[in-house]
């Protein structure tokens, strides 16, 4: 059985920092390209970043370029969304894919 397991999400102030984590069990983790994505109420889900299987190519959304990073240790199978000078507009639920499988999400709230 898959399971895709964040964490990591919480309350900040905005430029606060806090780092995600996904973390995999029941799958070959390594072979698959790594997703984190962001939605928030009435919003349209929106791909944050992407990692390669072996972590040698990400993207990332123009949002939040600059700002987060994603990185992946496939020795613990977890992958991880590094999130600096958050703002508001960050404020969502995170989740991880992998495959065709979802983690259940974490609430990232940016607000003073």
């Amino acid at each position: 059985q898959v399971q895709l397991v964040e964490s990591g999400g919480g309350l900040v102030q905005p430029g606060g920092s806090l780092r995600l984590s996904c973390a995999a069990s029941g799958i070959v983790f390594g072979a698959y390209t790594m997703y984190w994505y962001r939605q928030a109420p009435g919003n349209q889900r929106e791909t944050v970043a992407t990692i390669s299987p072996r972590g040698g190519t990400t993207n990332y959304a123009d949002s939040v370029k600059g700002r987060f990073t994603i990185s992946r240790d496939n020795a613990k199978r977890t992958a991880y969304l590094q999130m600096s000078s958050l703002k508001p507009e960050d404020t969502a639920v995170y989740s991880c894919r992998v495959d065709r499988y979802w983690g259940q999400g974490t609430q990232v709230t940016v607000s003073s």
